[in-house]
């Protein structure tokens, strides 16, 4: 079987590094893990283009909370995708949701217009939504690549069911990545069981921000 491909959340220069000395295939870029990641600085992200070759993906959230942007935070959305393109990223990570809990399909489709030709993941705002196979429909449509995704649980193993049938039901035509607890005493059961060909972790086992070299390591063994 061709070995799944993993990709580390990263808050911080130093684990950016870590995740590529410890053969990660992509990092995502975030700031402020206590919110679950927002965008990160303009300068960290130079840093991390600098000092990395791996691919590397740039969370576009300008703040924590619900996923209903107003019109000013969406514009500033756009901005940011643009200035972003300029220093060499590979991709973006977003999602947009209306006020009723579904996809804001107007809004994110004009996200991954103004990214392209960069590839765009739909990040965990999935995972709030109710109806959950016609958004990976709209999602597939947006011409969106990816979607992490905790199988609508608040971690991956209590979504691994959701997560077996998102990846069945998706044919090869969006990749469903699993993440959210997504951890090295774990890895082997969700592959096993949903197939996955890409998987999410930021490999963080204490309280601080810093990935971890052997967890990174002890992951990539399942992979």
């Amino acid at each position: 079987m061709k070995k799944a491909q993993l990709e580390i959340a990263c808050f911080n220069l130093e684990s950016a590094i870590i995740a590529q000395k410890n053969g990660a295939d992509r990092v995502e870029l975030c700031a402020n893990m206590k919110e679950g990641g927002i965008t990160p600085d303009f300068e960290l992200t130079k840093a991390v283009r600098k000092n990395t070759a791996l691919d590397l993906y740039v969370m576009i959230r300008p703040r924590g909370g619900d996923f209903i942007y107003s019109d000013f935070e969406f514009e500033q959305m756009k901005s940011e995708i643009l200035t972003f393109k300029k220093l060499q990223v590979d991709g973006f990570v977003f999602g947009i949701l209306k006020e009723d809990g579904n996809l804001n399909e107007l809004q994110n489709a004009e996200l991954v217009a103004l990214a392209n030709p960069l590839p765009c993941t739909f990040h965990r705002a999935f995972d709030g939504i109710k109806n959950k196979l016609k958004a990976l429909e709209s999602l597939i449509e947006c011409d969106f690549k990816t979607i992490l995704t905790s199988g609508q649980e608040t971690n991956v193993v209590d979504g691994i069911d959701v997560l077996a049938r998102l990846v069945e039901k998706t044919n090869n035509r969006i990749v469903i990545m699993p993440g959210g607890g997504l951890r090295s005493s774990n890895i082997e059961l969700l592959k096993e069981k949903t197939k996955a060909v890409f998987y999410h972790s930021s490999a963080i086992i204490d309280v601080g921000e810093i990935a971890n070299e052997e967890e990174i390591q002890a992951i990539q063994a399942y992979l």
